[in-house]
């Protein structure tokens, strides 16, 4: 019984512990938007496209009918388009010199991924430096990957 007892209280320790971890080494969550981050409408945007991107390849992959393919088309592209237009729209609301500071920012990270090889070729997607695959669809990253 005492042996119980005590495996009760080792594993209560062990979970307290573990709930405590962060709050005893000081991490906490950033309440402040990182720049690399996506914002919700970009969220959307990307995963609209990339779900009407994978609709095309399993269509021409066999895996859909016509009459399917067509129906998850006509959604997505509503879906996908709806995504635009609110990314537009919050991109908008940020005024243009902000808008426009917003798109030279984004325009020189491409350009640093392509110099540095780990833009995905595929999907436009600028990864961390020495990516071997892209984290957003898989593909592999070029050079780094034959290293």
């Amino acid at each position: 019984m005492i042996t119980l007892y005590l495996g009760v209280s080792l594993v209560a320790a062990a979970v307290v512990l573990f709930i405590m971890q962060p709050v005893v080494k000081g991490i906490h969550a950033s309440l402040e938007r990182e720049d690399d981050e996506l914002t919700e409408t970009e969220a959307r945007k990307r995963v609209a496209l990339l779900a009407l991107r994978d609709v095309e390849y399993d269509f021409l992959a066999g895996k859909l009918d016509e009459e399917d393919y067509r129906s998850l088309k006509a959604d997505l592209t509503a879906e996908a388009l709806a995504a635009l237009e609110a990314d537009e729209a919050a991109k908008a609301g940020l005024g243009a010199e902000a808008g426009d500071a917003a798109l030279e920012a984004e325009i020189a990270m491409i350009r640093s991924g392509l110099r540095e090889g780990v833009a995905c070729p595929d999907c436009a997607y600028t990864n961390v430096s020495g990516s071997r695959f892209c984290s957003a669809c898989g593909q592999a990253l070029g050079e780094l990957a034959a290293s």
